[in-house]
């Protein structure tokens, strides 16, 4: 192999030039003609499209491509000039049926010519930047047909009208509309934005701004959102239906300022069924529907939120300072929760749990609890009437939610000091009474309130439920040392740590012989087993049970608080006492013993004394007796106290003092933690970081922040700055 010749082999032109018949293009061009025109006249079926192809390829192979297109452009102007004559004859309804029927022919036309003349369109039409043929097919449409003179306009009437026609409730061939949109978008977009879409919106805004003034004249708020929403969700599927996507966006924006955002203010303020009207009677579907309306145009959420803060601040203010809902703080605090109850239920039901209307009702509540210095006071009321009877027979789960509730209003308070102060002091009644429902549900409260406020809000309140199991184990230890005391009277003593409990410095009454003997005794027990400390009896806290016999030697074991006791100890020794002699003997306050009497001789059903004269309230000259027809279906009978369940104006005035009192250490304590860390800081600095770091507790008053200041200045721990008295810095 390796010995043969390797063969060169040349290529070489024809010697001869190949002579091309003068007349080839004409002739070839003509057979094209004709095929095309057979195209148009639907008889296609006779022609042999692999020959048709051959023709065209040869005259592009030829140099005659020119003359191939230019015959195109010739021929099928013609025919669509034809076409044109056509549908311009056509009537009424048949317009838009024969422009559409020439339109897909024409489409098909094209499709075939376009395969007949491929060649010249993948290297004629690139080579010389013409334009391609079915491109060519669609200019050509577009030229001769839509924009003719007499259809162009007729065009746009015809499918304006429908579109009207569709909007008053007539039925319209959508199909027949979808071909011929579908038709102008496929001719280019400016086609269809310039033929359509731009006089479509034109005349949509005029139609819905006329309907819309109509609309706002004859319904009322409800009614004219509802059929705002109608219009929108018909617009919306229209789109699907027979218009380009891209024109939901614009359409609705028509319908959502014609309909909605030029009309906002009259509607959310319409007399009798706007925004308001709506919040009070609680119409979820018609708030909701004006949320998902007004969400879609601009500062239409922030015109329904400003109007709802508005109302609930307007009637929030009338809640907390009406005179009438003020005698009954249980009352006061559950309108407060149905309010916040209705306003949450608004929120997450018509408006989708919109966080800004959150804030917004969290605002609106913040300020108008706070506008009645009473709230704090009346909270805790709340609380103790729950957690005293108002939860008996009721779950777990239950329990809960609305410990849940009572937290969210707490949350609002600035003065949470204050509600501590009062919630101490009816804890502490609970707990000595033994008149809590549940120890879970107290315990509960205690752990939400530690969530909210730290470990040290509730340290105090902890320590009063550890001085209740502590004292059990005391009497524990009591009884055993003294056996024989389980034949008389018996002594239940709870040993109250001072701090913890909102103990007062109170006047000892006089106890009956038989009672401070036992009292005495425990005092010893106590003092022997604990050394340093000392005992005062709080004897306006405690409560006994006696055994008592009325006329006709009817039995009864009478519930009743010590200071009670006390009196009705003194009628085994006497028939008829006077107001003065009971204060005199007893030496109980003058409003307590009154509040004891009244209870024991004034309430129906509780009178195990009578007076003379008698009244419902207890005079200085009054006389008392025991009321030997007294009769219970019960056995136990528990007399209660009448509560002063508000406190009265010096009460109410020796709390406040307390309070400010206890700020005083917090404040200073703040500024000096504030100070050690900064060194140097200035007086408007230390307000808002003091205000900032209190706000979990109190708002603290600027003013008072600055005299703690002096104070400190005073002791030492700061001093000014000698080149700006506005500058303080700590010292170590």
């Amino acid at each position: 192999m390796s010995n043969q010749k390797k063969r060169i082999f040349q290529i070489e032109a024809f010697k001869n030039r190949v002579v091309v018949d003068p007349k080839y293009a004409e002739k070839t061009w003509k057979i094209l003609e004709h095929a095309i025109h057979e195209i148009y006249n639907h008889n296609a079926s006779g022609l042999s499209f692999e020959e048709l192809y051959r023709n065209a390829y040869n005259m592009v192979l030829h140099k005659f491509g020119e003359k191939l297109y230019s015959g195109l452009v010739t021929t099928m102007t013609a025919h669509l000039k034809e076409i044109s004559k056509s549908i311009e004859a056509a009537q009424g309804d048949l317009f838009l049926e024969e422009l559409n029927r020439k339109w897909n022919d024409h489409n098909k036309a094209l499709q075939m010519i376009r395969d007949m003349l491929m060649y010249m369109d993948r290297t004629y039409i690139p080579n010389t930047h013409k334009t391609p043929v079915h491109e060519l097919g669609l200019t050509l449409w577009r030229d001769n047909i839509i924009h003719s003179g007499k259809i162009q306009s007729r065009l746009l009437s015809t499918l304006l009208e429908l579109v009207h026609s569709e909007r008053t409730g007539e039925v319209i061939d959508r199909g027949l509309m979808r071909n011929i949109v579908k038709m102008l978008m496929d001719l280019g977009s400016s086609v269809y934005q310039e033929d359509f879409e731009k006089p479509f919106l034109e005349v949509s805004a005029e139609f819905y701004r006329r309907e819309s003034q109509k609309f706002i004249e004859c319904y009322d708020c409800g009614d004219y959102l509802k059929k705002a929403e109608i219009r929108l969700n018909e617009e919306i599927e229209r789109v699907t239906h027979y218009l380009d996507a891209k024109n939901e966006g614009k359409i609705t924006h028509v319908v959502e300022k014609e309909m909605i955002a030029n009309h906002m203010m009259r509607l959310v303020h319409m007399e009798n069924s706007g925004l308001v009207n709506m919040l009070l009677n609680d119409k979820h579907g018609d708030l909701g529907r004006m949320y998902n309306l007004f969400r879609r145009v601009p500062n239409g959420l922030a015109m329904i939120r400003d109007v709802m803060t508005s109302h609930l601040r307007e009637t929030g203010k009338q809640l907390v300072t009406d005179a009438e809902r003020l005698k009954d703080p249980v009352e006061y605090v559950q309108r407060l929760l149905d309010e916040k109850e209705k306003y949450d239920g608004i929120i997450s039901l018509a408006f989708s749990n919109d966080k800004t209307f959150q804030n917004a009702l969290n605002s609106s509540f913040e300020y108008f609890i706070n506008l009645n210095s009473r709230s704090p006071e009346f909270i805790s009321l709340f609380v103790d009437d729950k957690l005293r009877k108002g939860l008996k027979g009721v779950s777990e789960e239950d329990v809960e939610i609305i410990l849940d509730k009572v937290m969210m209003i707490f949350c609002y308070l600035q003065e949470k000091d204050v509600f501590e102060k009062y919630y101490k002091q009816h804890l502490a009644k609970r707990l000595l009474s033994g008149k809590t429902v549940s120890d879970d549900a107290e315990r509960s409260l205690i752990v939400k309130l530690k969530t909210a406020c730290g470990y040290q809000y509730t340290s105090k309140l902890e320590g009063m439920f550890t001085d209740m199991k502590t004292s059990q184990d005391t009497m524990q230890g009591f009884c055993s040392s003294h056996p024989e005391l389980t034949d008389g009277p018996t002594l239940v003593v709870q040993v109250l740590t001072t701090g913890s409990w909102p103990t007062q410095p109170s006047i000892t009454c006089h106890l009956p012989f038989e009672m401070s003997a036992l009292c005495e005794k425990f005092r010893s027990y106590y003092l022997g087993i604990h050394t340093g400390r000392r005992l005062s009896w709080q004897t306006n806290m405690g409560t006994a049970d006696i055994k008592a016999i009325f006329g006709k030697g009817q039995k009864h074991e009478l519930n009743v608080s010590t200071y009670q006791m006390c009196i009705l100890m003194l009628f085994n020794n006497a028939d008829r006492l006077s107001y003065k002699e009971i204060e005199q003997v007893t030496a109980i306050p003058a409003s307590d013993l009154k509040r004891c009497l009244q209870s024991m001789a004034c309430v129906k059903g509780k009178n195990v004394l009578r007076k003379e004269p008698m009244s419902k309230d207890i005079g200085e000259d009054d006389s008392f007796f025991v009321n030997e027809k007294f009769a219970s279906k019960f056995y136990k009978v528990k007399v209660g106290t009448v509560v002063a369940q508000k406190e009265s104006e010096p009460e109410k005035q020796e709390t406040r003092q307390r309070v400010e009192e206890d700020r005083k250490p917090q404040i200073e304590a703040a500024v000096v933690r504030i100070m050690k860390s900064r060194k140097v800081l200035d007086h408007n600095n230390i307000i808002a970081e003091v205000t900032k770091q209190l706000q979990s507790r109190f708002l603290a008053n600027p003013t008072e922040i600055k005299k703690r200041i002096e104070s400190l200045i005073e002791r030492e721990f700061l001093e000014r700055d000698n080149s700006d008295r506005k500058m303080y810095r700590y010292l170590a």
